[in-house]
């Protein structure tokens, strides 16, 4: 009889995975997902839902919810990919992971309906799980992240109560388009005939696009931009402002379809994601001294365009920066973002599409001087902290991988 680490081993290694793979584990469209949800009895049509879209800014907005809800005293399902640590992060409910058992149930039991035509990839299969865990579990809603993209991923099988779609940016060129219209286009595929749609890009011409889809599809749009609200909470990044304009609409809606959400409850919620949630890796600082160390999951060059505003506004003596990245991404778009005068630690992610550094070498020395490679993201950190001063900032990113090895 197999075990739990076996079952995911063969999840990992048998199943279309894009962590490892990339590109080729993409599997757009419903067939799959349809033919899964169908073997379980339908389970996306047993709770209701919030639908998140985005290129940046998805995983906070659905947190936020999510603890918001809970706050609120909702039994509150979370899917959200990828994952730090453990598989297990990807379902949640009222923040807490699901539980290993459920995991291997179910995989033991969908693997018997595979056939040579019947192949689910990872984020089908993992989709499917959340769905099914959480009618098992009589959710009153879940904030269901979408993997990639949006018009044909595998969560696009849900009928939200509400959807939102977050900033817009250049990611995922070869599966969504080379323009940024035609990246939005794609997000903007979550939205449908009468369910509200929350719009949190604020690039006026992409905004545009989306409320035009919007009006097209019959659809009632709020522009969260003019969301005047601004509430503390205990997820720091600037670009967090933003997120937050996204997510008291969202709440909002839910007011007006019946839910009852206070203001307090709201408040209290945006102050406690990381606990409630388990939420990390989003400008978190690790240390608070001697150095002061901070991680951050942005990796694509809207992101990395937060970071170099973020860096401005912290004071430190020495900026070093440890970073690893995946295959795929553009170097040229991100370096360009990097402050040119801190100290580079370049690392290789610890995963089958993970770069090492000597892949790139060429690229760093256009863009940088003081710079040192390892093999590892281990012996990069390690190398980082032995020779800061107690005045440095170490930072972590470039991957949600990188950030997920300092853990």
């Amino acid at each position: 009889m197999q075990t739990y680490e076996e079952i995911l081993e063969w999840l990992y290694t048998q199943v279309s995975n894009y962590q490892n793979v990339g590109n080729s584990a993409y599997k757009p469209g419903f067939e799959n997902i349809l033919k899964l949800s169908e073997i379980l009895g339908n389970p996306h049509r047993k709770f209701k839902s919030i639908h998140i879209a985005g290129t940046n800014g998805k995983g906070s907005v659905s947190n936020m919810t999510a603890s918001i809800l809970k706050e609120a005293g909702y039994k509150v399902g979370l899917f959200t990919s990828p994952h730090l640590k453990n598989f297990t992060e990807r379902i949640r409910v009222d923040g807490k992971e699901c539980p290993a058992e459920f995991v291997y149930n179910f995989l033991i039991t969908i693997r018997d309906h595979f056939t040579k035509d019947f192949n689910p990839s990872f984020f089908e299969l993992t989709t499917a799980m959340a769905f099914s865990y959480f009618a098992k579990e009589k959710v009153d809603i879940a904030v269901i992240e979408v993997g990639i993209g949006g018009r044909l991923d595998s969560t696009n099988i849900i009928t939200p109560e509400v959807c939102a779609i977050t900033s817009i940016s250049m990611d995922h060129v070869d599966l969504l388009g080379d323009t940024l219209e035609k990246i939005a286009t794609e997000k903007a595929g979550i939205i449908k005939p009468g369910i509200p749609v929350v719009i949190g890009e604020d690039k006026e011409e992409v905004k545009k696009l989306l409320i035009h889809i919007a009006q097209e599809r019959n659809a009632e749009y709020i522009d969260a931009t003019k969301n005047k609200v601004n509430y503390p909470s205990d997820l720091k990044g600037i670009y967090q402002e933003k997120n937050k304009k996204t997510v008291v609409s969202i709440i909002d809606v839910l007011n007006d379809k019946g839910f009852t959400i206070s203001v307090d409850q709201v408040k209290k919620g945006l102050l406690h994601v990381k606990d409630s949630m388990n939420f990390r890796g989003r400008w978190e600082i690790l240390q608070w001294e001697n150095p002061v160390i901070i991680c951050d999951t942005a990796h694509n060059e809207d992101g990395f365009k937060q970071l170099a505003e973020q860096f401005k506004r912290v004071t430190y003596k020495k900026l070093r920066i440890v970073i690893g990245f995946v295959k795929g991404k553009d170097l040229d778009k991100i370096f360009p973002l990097l402050p040119i005068d801190a100290l580079y630690y370049f690392v290789k992610p610890a995963i089958q599409r993970g770069l090492h550094p000597n892949e790139y070498t060429e690229k760093i020395d256009l863009y940088f001087k003081n710079y040192q490679k390892f093999d590892s993201v281990a012996e990069g950190f390690d190398a980082a902290k032995t020779q800061s001063d107690k005045e440095d900032l170490i930072f972590i990113g470039g991957s949600n991988f990188v950030v997920a090895e300092i853990f």
